[in-house]
């Protein structure tokens, strides 16, 4: 599988421990995680033609996983 930009360790380095205990610990981080990465997924598939889609859906998948990436970052400051 190639390197997916974007991937919640690499966003957040200094955060790398706490998000894999989150991941193991808190029910709702982890399903915050594993639907980020969903989407951040299906960004990349898009942008690399794997799976095509126009620019309004491409738009509105890049705003939820900002959405996403905003939550999981509050969820780490708390």
């Amino acid at each position: 599988m190639s390197h997916t930009p974007h991937e919640l360790h690499a966003e957040f380095p200094e955060f790398a421990d706490k998000i894999s205990a989150l991941k193991q610990s808190d029910a709702h981080f982890a399903k915050l995680s594993d639907a980020y990465h969903e989407v951040n997924r299906a960004v990349h598939r898009a942008e690399t033609d794997i799976e095509p889609t126009d620019d309004a859906h491409m738009q509105q998948m890049r705003k939820e996983r900002m959405k996403l990436k905003d939550e999981i970052f509050a969820a780490l400051n708390a």
